[in-house]
């Protein structure tokens, strides 16, 4: 079962459960995946709904930070509740301690040695990183290992 079809299924698990949050929470990811398709003018495949979960995971972890620094508490819990249910598409995510086996062993295959290819590194590390790690922590453990 590919991951749309896994949205549109629990989707309809939802509905039946009267779970109203958990419902929103699936049609806005749906959404975001229908304009897509609509751009593309062809069906999505699941690197492209990754693309599409992360993406609203990022957006959500931003307003997060927004919301607690306004002190609006209420909107805080149902971020994170949105961030829960969306995060159960994704695959498993990586540890810092993984993400930086793979950032050490990129740059050693690489022989990256400073900053100015940093380009070049973060161009091999984001397709094994893919949906899996946060692609602003990867950012940070580069900039690390190459100074």
């Amino acid at each position: 079962m590919n991951l749309s079809e896994r949205l549109n299924d629990d989707m309809k698990q939802a509905m039946r459960n009267q779970d109203k949050f958990r419902l929103t929470t699936i049609r806005m990811m749906r959404a975001s995946a229908k304009n897509l398709e609509i751009d593309l003018k062809r069906p999505l495949d699941d690197s492209e709904m990754l693309d599409i979960l992360s993406r609203e995971i990022k957006q959500r972890k931003d307003s997060l930070q927004e919301f607690s620094k306004a002190g609006r508490e209420d909107l805080v819990t149902g971020l994170n509740a949105e961030i829960e249910i969306i995060s159960q598409y994704l695959p498993t995510q990586l540890t810092e301690e993984e993400i930086k086996a793979i950032v050490t062993q990129t740059i050693h295959e690489l022989g990256a040695s400073s900053k100015a290819e940093m380009g070049k590194v973060m161009g091999a590390l984001l397709p094994k990183t893919k949906g899996r790690a946060d692609g602003k922590l990867v950012n940070q453990l580069v900039q690390q290992f190459l100074q």
